[in-house]
This record gives C-alpha cells, structure tokens and sequence, in this order.
C-alpha cells in the first residue's frame, strides 16, 4: 500500500485510493433510502468486526467523544470508577470521568507495560471492602502513547470475578479492527472506536457498542448529555437515522473501507498487522534504539522506541520529513524522549520497511554512525518470518443488519 508521503503516526492513517474516491461522492438526504441502506450496511459490517450481537451506534465526533458518550450514558455524578491507565490515553478517559463528578479511583500502571489482572482484581475488591464497589472500570485496549497492549481478555475475565456488577467501558480506539477481538465473547459492556486508525477511514466517527447490561444501566444514569445521548442514537437507528446531522462523507468511505477488510479476511489482516509490528520492532532495533514497550505486551498498531542520547529528536524529525516520513514524537511526559512508528490500517510490511529505511539515512545525515542496510534486512526478515496463521481471531457472532 504505497503513498506519496509515508505517514507512520498511529492515526489518523493513510487512506486507499477506493477509500479517499467513496469520500468524495456527491450528498444524499441523512433521512432517505440511500442514507439507510448505507447505515444498515456499516453497522452490520462492524457488528462483525467488533464480534457482537450489540447494536453498533455510530456518532459524528472523534475518538474522544466516544469515550465521553462511554461515561456521560452509563453513570451517574458521585458513582465509583476504576480507571486503569497504561499511558496518556488511559489518563484522558480518567479525566473525562472526573469531569462529569464520577468518583474515580485511579490505578496508574508505569508507562510502557500493561495493566496485571490480578492488580486490577485486587483494587475492585480493596474499592467493595471500603464501601465504594465499582460501578464501572476504565480500560485502554491499546494505548498509542507508550505502544502497548493490554492483555483485554484476562483483564476482563479477572473484573468479572472480582466485582461482576462492574460494567466495563472500553477505549478499543487503536486496536479494534487490527487486532484479535471479541466483545461478547470478553463480556464487555461499552467498547467504542474511531474510523480514522484501524478502519482506513478519513476521521469524524465514533462508533460503540453497547451491551444489554449497559442499556439497563443506561435507564438509572443521571449524567448530562445532549449530542453524545446514545438512547437517542438507538432510537434514531430503528429508522436508518441518526438524531443530527452525520458525517456522510466519512460513511461512504467507511462502507468502501470494510468491504475491503472483510474481502481481505479479518484473520489475515490480523497477521499483516503483526507482521508490521514485527518489522517495526527488529528494524528500530537494528537502528540501534531501545524498544520502550515491555516486550511481552508491545502494541501490534505502534512501536514506541526511546530516542537515542545523542540523537535530538526535533532535528531527526525534520530530517525525515525533508525525506516523506512522517512518525509520531512522545506525548506528555515522554516528549521529546521517544519516538513512534504507527502501522495499522492501509499499510504493508514494505512501508514499514521503508520508514526504517529512511529513518537510518536521516541519522546518518545528521552524524550517527549507524547500519542501515543491516537493519533494513532485519526488518523485512522479522516481517517475513510471521506466520499468516498467527493472528487468530474469536469467532464473530454478529447478526447481519442494524
């Protein structure tokens, strides 16, 4: 998947060319046929992707209005929270939460590992025994800001038997779509994503699902929401609408954009996406950069790597640039301090191949001794050596329409 610049940040992504084309399409009315078949189609297409029976509620807004529709329909000011972070991302859902009056206990996990099972058990059972049980708890499926995944699947089943009243809100934004996934399967309750990371889709849509526990929860949930009221969006939905005005635009593209996943094979799109991993990860290293991710849960969607001490991120960033590569920098207390190469949604093993590629002359440009050619290799190598059967995915148990 070749483009004229190499954009290697976690999101938004490059765009195929079908994708960018369906974007451009002449308008329809939001409440006609045309604008009901189209919604029909997305939602049963995601519903698949996501592995659920759960109605797929999409909304006109970034990631993070996701995540605020996540808190703002679920729960109610003063409600107990678990909010578990892994890195920046994990740190905006918390903040989101406190905005609206939750009573959240943080659980801060040191940046660049996942979150332990058995310490999120712990903390619920600690938040029961002081009176407060959690009414809800936080997750980050994949946190872009440290390239790390979380192990979701433990994590999930540990909340379950420490606090099975507990709804689980899940930020799914960087690795639903790229990533082996299962909504129902994990018993999660709110899981929402974004269309511009693994969807190959331009950014503006939210998309959620939510279980039938959630919906209950729903009805006794007294937070504020207008634009972001997910039970306007269901009701909005029986008819093939939404209850504003969406990004039809982005629709169009997204409908193209799964057509080519499932074309693809959602299996196989899992073991591109690890092959890229594989070859960010030996490429970054040959260039002699030490990886920031505990190895054992490295995101498959973006590899962080410190910046070396003699490297000054901001001219390597330039230089690079001068050269089509575009990477993404450290977030917060990690600027200027690592770098990161995204690799999900339109992308080959070969872009990421090339990014080492340029990245190695651009430090060598600027002085650094290093072996370019020998990290090229190590890249592709690394990516060629990943089974296509590596990557297994739950079965999806979606049914078709919306």
């Amino acid at each position: 998947m070749t483009h004229d610049v190499n954009l290697r940040i976690p999101g938004p992504t490059p765009l195929p060319d079908q994708v960018r084309e369906a974007g451009s399409r002449q308008m329809v009315n939001h409440r006609g046929p045309e604008f009901r078949e189209l919604i029909s189609r997305v939602t049963g297409r995601l519903q698949a992707a996501f592995a659920t029976r759960n109605e797929i509620l999409i909304i006109t807004a970034s990631g993070t209005g996701g995540l605020e529709a996540a808190i703002v329909n679920f729960l109610s000011p003063g409600d107990p929270v678990l909010a578990v972070s892994i890195g920046s991302f994990g740190d905006r859902f918390a903040k989101i939460a406190t905005a609206y009056g939750a009573d959240v206990t943080k659980l801060d996990v040191e940046w660049g590992h996942a979150a332990d099972p058995a310490r999120v058990a712990q903390e619920l059972r600690a938040m029961a025994g002081n009176g407060r049980p959690a009414k809800a708890v936080l997750l980050t499926h994949n946190e872009t800001s440290t390239g790390v995944e979380n192990p979701l699947a433990e994590i999930s089943a540990a909340i379950h038997a420490a606090a099975p009243d507990a709804l689980l809100l899940i930020d799914a934004i960087s690795g639903l779509g790229a990533v082996p996934f299962d909504t129902d399967g994990w018993g999660l309750d709110v899981v929402a994503t974004g269309s511009q990371k693994s969807w190959m889709s331009p950014p503006g849509l939210a998309m959620i699902s939510v279980s039938e526990r959630a919906w209950d929860a729903a009805s006794r949930a007294s937070m504020p929401r207008f634009y972001f009221d997910l039970a306007r969006a269901r009701k909005s939905l029986t008819t093939g609408e939404t209850p504003w005005t969406p990004a039809v635009g982005v629709l169009f593209a997204m409908d193209v954009a799964l057509e080519m996943l499932e074309q693809e094979g959602y299996e196989q799109v899992f073991a591109r996406h690890a092959a890229c991993a594989a070859a960010a990860r030996a490429g970054l290293s040959g260039l002699g950069l030490r990886l920031f991710a505990d190895p054992a849960h490295a995101s498959q969607t973006v590899t962080a790597a410190w910046v070396p001490e003699d490297v000054e991120w901001s001219a390597l960033n330039k230089q690079m640039r001068t050269h089509g590569l575009v990477i993404a920098g450290g977030q917060d207390r990690l600027s200027g301090q690592i770098l990161r190469i995204g690799h999900l949604g339109s992308v080959e093993s070969e872009d990421v191949v090339e990014a080492i590629q340029v990245m190695g002359d651009s430090m060598r440009e600027l002085g650094h001794e290093v072996d370019v050619a020998t990290a090229v290799g190590a890249a592709r190598a690394a990516a060629q050596g990943v089974s296509t059967g590596g990557a297994r995915r739950a079965p999806a148990t979606a049914v078709s329409g919306a």
